[in-house]
């Protein structure tokens, strides 16, 4: 199989690349990545060099360079999106752009061209706030802001385009990832990179908010089983550990780095941020997969993963990510 892969040069899609180069000796992937802050090349230095592995440098909102990039594959996977819910509070418009009218194209590259699947890559965010149990594939969408309304945008066209034109594309909402190679904005990589700094730990409100946490090796392994045995026009929800407020998260890698708790800083809350998030997977346990971390095993891998790759954060974490952090957070 030949895989184009959108947005693999960032966190979780290079995590993807990689993983099926090593799990399908004759696999192929096309990554075609346009490089924003967070598309990192250094991310897949270790497959530069393997012949199954091919890079193009473009926006998925250009269907002339994505359908070039396409051809001669047998299905896309589509990481591209703009992601960080912070960013898309202060502007929204690029988030549209990406996440909806880029959906579109690749869509109709799809069925122009009769690929065999398209997995289209959304977010438990979709769903909105739950107080108790887990979403279900069927509730109800209620995103609560700008990123996630965008995302619910690229997946209801997904929809669409299958139940009109047949088009053969897969939904998945996955929880929050954590593991190697995540833009040191997100809250994991930020709580573990500042702990290492000695710098403060920024908490939204009163940091009672829960979130679902999956190791990104079991999200890469769920999306292989959806490429090959998944069903055309369905929804996945893909969940891992049970939810763990975040202050409890922060709390757990300042002990696990021997760090005070007095370097937890409470910030002003973001508006409409979501208190509680929690998906059911047991659609997609049923095809047989599980995951193989738990929330104490995936910080442990993610932790030492940044202890031993400290070159790879601090580069990112000089210049402009300083700037942005000290802008947004009012912390130094």
């Amino acid at each position: 199989m030949k895989l184009l892969v959108t947005g693999g040069a960032g966190f979780i899609g290079s995590n993807f690349i990689r993983y099926i180069l090593r799990a399908h000796a004759d696999w192929a992937v096309v990554n075609l990545d346009k490089l924003t802050y967070a598309g990192n090349p250094e991310n897949l230095a270790e497959v530069e060099s393997d012949p199954r592995y091919a890079f193009v440098k473009g926006d998925i909102c250009d269907s002339q360079t994505a359908r070039a990039a396409a051809e001669g594959c047998d299905a896309i996977v589509n990481f591209a999106a703009e992601s960080h819910v912070d960013r898309s509070i202060s502007d929204p418009s690029g988030f549209l752009r990406t996440d909806i009218f880029g959906v579109h194209v690749l869509l109709e590259i799809v069925r122009d061209t009769g690929l065999q699947r398209m997995i289209q890559i959304s977010t438990d965010e979709v769903y909105g706030a739950i107080e108790e149990g887990a979403f279900k594939e069927d509730d109800r969408l209620r995103p609560s802001n700008p990123y996630s309304a965008s995302k619910a945008g690229g997946e209801l066209l997904a929809h669409s385009y299958w139940r009109t034109y047949g088009t053969p594309v897969i939904v998945t909402r996955a929880t929050n990832n954590i593991g190697p190679n995540q833009y040191p904005e997100k809250m994991l990589p930020l709580f573990i990179t500042n702990a290492l700094e000695d710098k403060p730990l920024p908490i939204y409100g009163d940091g009672l908010q829960m979130r679902d946490w999956m190791h990104v090796e079991d999200h890469c392994r769920a999306l292989d089983l959806l490429l090959q045995r998944g069903q055309a026009g369905e929804i996945y929800n893909i969940g891992g550990s049970p939810v763990a407020t975040n202050i409890e998260v922060a709390r757990t890698v300042l002990r696990k780095l021997r760090k005070p708790e007095s370097l937890i800083a409470y910030v002003k809350d973001r508006p409409g941020h979501d208190r509680r998030y929690a998906v059911d997977s047991s659609k997609l346990r049923a095809l047989g997969w599980r995951p193989t971390y738990d929330l104490e095993s995936a910080l442990d891998a993610t932790i030492e993963w940044y202890r031993h790759n400290e070159a790879w954060w601090r580069k990112i974490k000089s210049g402009e990510f300083l700037e942005y952090y000290r802008t947004h957070y009012g912390l130094q």
